[in-house]
């Protein structure tokens, strides 16, 4: 015969208690990852790439004026280029056109 667990009274308020942390830091999560999508665009920058007798132009928005040039070079690179070795290259070659602002 094997012996039986019987509940002990603080059981449930613990299994609550785990359950609303859980909750909570879902939330939590969720509120950080929706507010740093929203409200972080301060520059808009649109770039286009010349690479190896191709051209791809992309616009993004970024917290800085670098991080959005930087972030438009790397996707449109990522039309351009195949590999690890090209994408380096064509990441530092010089942009045919840079057009950043401020967005509103």
């Amino acid at each position: 015969m094997t012996a039986r667990r019987l509940p002990r009274a603080g059981d449930a308020a613990r299994r609550r208690t785990r359950v609303a942390l859980l909750l909570g830091g879902t939330t939590l999560f969720a509120a950080l990852v929706i507010y740093r999508s929203l409200g972080v665009a301060s520059y808009r920058c649109e770039v286009c790439v010349s690479f190896r007798g191709q051209q791809a132009c992309r616009s993004v928005e970024g917290a800085s004026k670098e991080e959005a040039q930087s972030a438009a070079v790397g996707n449109a690179c990522a039309l351009l280029a195949a590999g690890m070795t090209d994408t380096i290259a064509c990441e530092r070659t010089v942009p045919t056109r840079i057009d950043c602002t401020a967005a509103n």
